[in-house]
């Protein structure tokens, strides 16, 4: 089996030892000592009190986990960096998942990828959990071993199969350089298999 390590390190952007990061990830997990308990916790924590930026038009673009979690916002992204961080700081292996989706609803014909994570659950294995909130239409839920994420793809739309221990250069350029709704709307980031 591929060593779990990549997927527990901190980094520039997962930055969990940050003292408000580490804090909320000590309280997310306070009075539980069962991995899928606390990684529910933190998913819905993200999902849940976390803005996503595109639902809100919320006019900052957040990066790493502590910027995220300071603005309580963040694309869906962003959103998964903090979840990450907050996974990893206790102990839990996260990885960064992608899927290449419509961006109709910013832009009619437009393609971008939408980040989501994976999570290592002793019980039940690689686990895919997506946080970006849900509203009308979006009802991800945290269901191991049933996985029941934000988008199922349709045409023209797919699962990028890959994990990744960082997230894609191209989604931390974007959230670097669009720093408000209007330019990340016609800038998302997006690769083509």
């Amino acid at each position: 089996m591929k060593s779990m390590t990549p997927y527990l390190q901190e980094s520039e952007f997962v930055d969990f030892s940050h003292p408000d990061v580490y804090r909320l990830s000590v309280q997310l997990a306070q009075g539980l000592d069962d991995d899928t308990a606390i990684a529910k916790r933190c998913f819905e924590f993200v999902r849940d009190d976390i803005r996503h930026s595109g639902d809100f038009k919320d006019d900052i673009t957040t990066c790493k986990a502590s910027e995220v979690l300071e603005y309580q916002t963040g694309w869906c992204y962003a959103k998964a960096i903090l979840l990450a961080a907050l996974m990893r700081a206790n102990g839990i292996p996260a990885a960064f998942c992608y899927q290449r989706l419509s961006c109709s609803e910013y832009e009619d014909g437009t393609y971008c990828l939408h980040g989501l994570n994976a999570v290592w659950l002793k019980t039940y294995g690689w686990y895919k959990i997506d946080a970006r909130g849900n509203k009308e239409g979006v009802d991800a839920r945290f269901t191991p071993p049933v996985e029941q994420l934000a988008f199922i793809p349709e045409k023209n739309e797919y699962n990028i199969d890959e994990r990744f221990a960082e997230p894609l250069p191209e989604v931390i350029a974007a959230l670097r350089k669009n720093r408000c709704y209007s330019e990340m709307t016609v800038n998302f980031p997006d690769i083509k298999s």
